[in-house]
C-alpha cells in the first residue's frame, strides 16, 4: 500500500536523519530520493563528528542500510507535485498519500559563468572553508569577487593561508575593504577573471582578460544559493523576505502537516548541521502525530459511548419489559 504516516521528499543527510528517527518511532515513512546530492562533486566530507574524510556516497548508503533496516522504504524517484492532503504524485505517475510531509531537497549553487568552474567545483573550486580550507592549507589560495560578501570571504579564508589572493573581478573595493584586506595581508589582483586554468585533474590557476595568469592551488567562490523549494511554495508555505521558506526550530512551516529541514530552508546548514535539522523535525513530527492518533482514539471513543444515549437506554428497556410481559426470564 502506497500509505504512509510520513512521506520524506529528498534523501540526503536531512531526510535520512528524520527517517531513523521515525521509523525507530514505529511510524510508516517513505523516503523519496531523485539522486542529486548537492555535495556530490566533493570527494569527502568534513566537520562531522565521527564520519570526518568519508566519501558523501558512503555516509548515504550507510544511512540508506540504516533505515530500511528499521522498515524503511526508500524510493528512488523524483516528486513532482504534492496536493493538500497530501497526495505525493512522482514522475512515474505514482501516486502516495502521507499524513505529514517533510521536504529536505536542499538547494542548488549557481557558480559564475567563467570556463572552468564547472570542471573543478567541489576538487579545487571551493565554497565552504570549514568543509575544505584544512586540506588547503598553507597553499596558494585564491578567492574570486563578484558577489556581496565575497570580501567577507576572503578574510576568512585567510586563517587557512597567508598566501592568499583576492581576484576582484567585477567587485568595485571601498576605501575600507581595501584596508581590511591590507592589513590582513591578503593580496588583491585587479581585472575581470576569464577563466580558471586547468591541467587534466588540477587547477593550476585563474587568467584574467588579458592574458595575465596568477598561480594558485584552490580557488573559493561565494555561490548564489537556491533552494530547491518549489513544492514548498507550491503547497502556499509562507517565505521571508530573503526569499527562504519560513519555518520554526523544528522546521514546521506555515502549512499544517508540512515541514522542511536542511539546505531547502538553510542555505549555511553543512551535512552534519541539515542531519540534525532533520532530526529534529522529526521528533517534532512524531509529537504531532501522536496528538492526532489521540484525537482521533478520543473521538472513537466518544461515537461508542453515543450509541449509548439515552435515546437507545429506554428502546433497551423497554425491549425487556416486553419480554417480561412474554414470560422471558430476567437476565442475572
Amino acid at each position: 500500500m502506497n500509505e504512509y504516516d510520513v512521506v520524506i521528499v529528498g534523501g540526503g543527510a536531512a531526510g535520512l536523519s528524520a527517517a531513523l528517527v521515525l521509523t525507530r518511532a514505529r511510524r510508516r515513512v517513505a523516503v523519496m530520493d531523485a539522486g542529486v546530492p548537492r555535495n556530490a562533486p566533493a570527494a569527502h566530507m568534513h566537520g562531522f563528528l565521527s564520519r570526518d574524510g568519508m566519501p558523501p556516497a558512503e555516509l548515504l548508503a550507510v544511512g540508506r542500510a540504516e533505515v530500511t533496516g528499521y522498515g524503511g522504504r526508500i524510493i528512488d524517484a523524483t516528486v513532482v507535485g504534492i496536493e493538500p492532503g497530501f497526495q505525493v504524485r512522482l514522475a512515474d505517475a505514482t501516486t502516495l498519500r502521507a499524513r505529514r510531509v517533510l521536504v529536505t531537497t536542499g538547494l542548488r549553487d549557481e557558480l559564475p559563468d567563467l570556463p572552468g568552474v564547472r570542471q573543478r567545483w567541489g576538487r579545487d573550486l571551493l565554497h565552504c572553508p570549514y568543509c575544505h580550507g584544512h586540506e588547503v592549507r598553507d597553499r596558494p589560495l585564491g578567492v574570486l569577487g563578484g558577489t556581496p560578501d565575497a570580501v567577507v570571504h576572503a578574510l576568512l579564508v585567510r586563517q587557512w593561508s597567508a598566501d592568499v589572493v583576492f581576484f576582484a573581478h567585477t567587485h568595485a573595493l571601498t576605501g575600507d575593504e581595501r584596508e581590511q584586506l591590507a592589513a590582513r595581508g591578503v593580496r588583491v589582483v585587479e581585472g575581470t577573471v576569464a577563466r580558471l586554468v586547468h591541467d587534466g585533474d588540477r587547477l593550476r590557476g585563474v587568467e584574467l582578460v588579458g592574458g595575465e595568469a596568477v598561480a594558485r592551488d584552490a580557488v573559493f567562490v561565494r555561490p548564489r544559493f537556491v533552494p530547491r523549494d518549489d513544492l514548498l511554495t507550491g503547497l502556499g508555505c509562507a517565505v521571508h523576505d530573503n526569499g527562504w521558506v519560513a519555518v520554526d526550530p523544528t522546521g514546521r512551516t506555515s502549512v499544517p502537516g508540512v515541514w522542511a529541514a536542511g539546505n531547502a530552508v538553510d542555505p549555511r546548514a553543512q551535512v552534519v548541521t541539515a542531519a540534525g535539522a532533520g532530526s529534529a523535525a522529526a521528533i517534532a513530527l512524531n509529537a504531532d502525530l501522536v496528538a492526532d492518533d489521540v484525537r482521533r482514539a478520543v473521538t472513537a471513543r466518544r461515537d461508542v459511548t453515543d450509541a449509548f444515549s439515552p435515546e437507545l437506554e429506554r428502546q433497551v428497556a423497554a425491549v425487556v419489559l416486553g419480554e417480561r410481559a412474554h414470560g422471558f426470564p430476567t437476565p442475572r
